[in-house]
C-alpha cells in the first residue's frame, strides 16, 4: 500500500479569478503585473518596461476577457488600436487594485499547469522520485 499524495494543479488561476472578482466587486480597477519575458506572453512590445508589463483588466477596459486555468486573454486598445493580449497564468506576478494597491503577489506554488504535468520520473532504484515539500517557512 502506498501513501503517495496526488499532485494538485496550480492554485494561481483560482487566486487570480477570486482576486479579480473581489477587486471588481469593490468598484476598483484590477491591474495585472506580468513577466513579459516568459514564453507565451503576447502583449504589444511598446507596453513592456524592464521586462514587465502592467495590464488594466477592468471590464470597461477590455473585451472578451477569459481567465481560465492556463491563460488570461482579452482584447484591448493600445494607442487606439484594438489588439489581442494573451498571458499564461504562470507569467502573472501579481493582481492588485490600481486605486489602493491592495491585492496579492501570486505565489510560486511549484505545481504544474493542467495538461502539462509529466508522468512522475522514476528514481534509479525503480521507485517514484522523491517529492519536495511545498511548505515554506514564513517569518
Amino acid at each position: 500500500m502506498t501513501d503517495a499524495v496526488p499532485a494538485m494543479d496550480s492554485n494561481r488561476p483560482y487566486l487570480l479569478r477570486a482576486l479579480n472578482e473581489w477587486i471588481n466587486d469593490n468598484g476598483m480597477t484590477p491591474y495585472l503585473l506580468v513577466d513579459a519575458g516568459q514564453d507565451g506572453v503576447q502583449v504589444p512590445p511598446s507596453t513592456v518596461k524592464d521586462g514587465r508589463v502592467v495590464l488594466n483588466i477592468a471590464p470597461r477596459a477590455v473585451e472578451q476577457l477569459v481567465m481560465d486555468n492556463r491563460e488570461v486573454r482579452f482584447k484591448a486598445r493600445f494607442g487606439g488600436v484594438s489588439q489581442w493580449v494573451k498571458v499564461p497564468v504562470a507569467a502573472v506576478l501579481a493582481i492588485y487594485a490600481q486605486e489602493t494597491g491592495q491585492g496579492m503577489m501570486l505565489p510560486d506554488d511549484g505545481a504544474q499547469m493542467p495538461d502539462d504535468s509529466p508522468d512522475p520520473t522514476p528514481s534509479p532504484d525503480g521507485g517514484e522520485a522523491p517529492r519536495r515539500s511545498h511548505l515554506r517557512v514564513v517569518k
